[in-house]
C-alpha cells in the first residue's frame, strides 16, 4: 500500500466510486499540506460524461483563486480532458498513482510546464486492472474507444 497520505485519500475516493458501481478513479487537490477538494469518477452514477474524478475534485474544491500553489493527486494519469483543466487553471504539479493501465496525457501536461510525478502504486494498478477485466465495455466507454 502507498504511504503517501494524499494518494491514500485519492484511493479512498476511487473505492467510493467503485462502491457506487462507478469507475474507480479518485482525486484530491492539496494546498499548503491540506486537502481542499476531493472527487471521484461519477460518469456512471450521474450519467454525465464530464464527471471525471479530477473535474469532480475541482468542482468540489470550488473557487480557490489561483491554483498555481496547488497539487492535484489522481489515482490514474489524467486524460486529455482533465489535463486540459490542469493546464487551464495553472496547476503546476500533478501526482498520479499509476499510468500503466492508461497512459493519459502526461506529455501534454509536461509540454505545458506541469511537473508530473508517477508514484507507480501497485494498489492503483491492481484496482484498475481488476475493473478493466470485469467491466471492459464500461472502461472503453470511459476512455472513448
Amino acid at each position: 500500500m502507498s504511504t503517501d497520505k494524499y494518494l491514500i485519500e485519492a484511493i479512498n475516493q476511487a473505492k467510493k466510486s467503485l462502491r457506487g458501481e462507478g469507475i474507480p478513479i479518485g482525486s484530491v487537490l492539496v494546498r499548503d499540506g491540506k486537502i481542499i477538494g476531493r472527487g471521484h469518477n461519477q460518469r456512471v452514477q450521474k450519467s454525465d460524461p464530464t464527471a471525471h474524478a479530477e473535474i469532480d475534485c475541482l468542482r468540489n474544491a470550488g473557487r480557490v483563486g489561483s491554483y498555481k500553489d496547488t497539487i492535484l493527486y489522481s489515482t490514474l494519469m489524467p486524460c486529455y480532458y482533465c489535463a486540459g483543466a490542469v493546464v487551464q487553471f495553472g496547476i503546476k504539479k500533478v501526482v498520479v498513482g499509476e499510468a500503466e493501465t492508461f497512459r493519459g496525457a502526461e506529455m501534454f501536461m509536461k509540454e505545458h510546464g506541469v511537473q508530473v510525478v508517477n508514484l507507480q502504486s501497485d494498489e492503483c494498478k491492481q484496482i484498475m486492472r481488476e475493473f478493466i477485466k470485469n467491466h471492459p465495455t464500461l472502461w472503453n466507454e470511459d476512455i472513448g474507444k
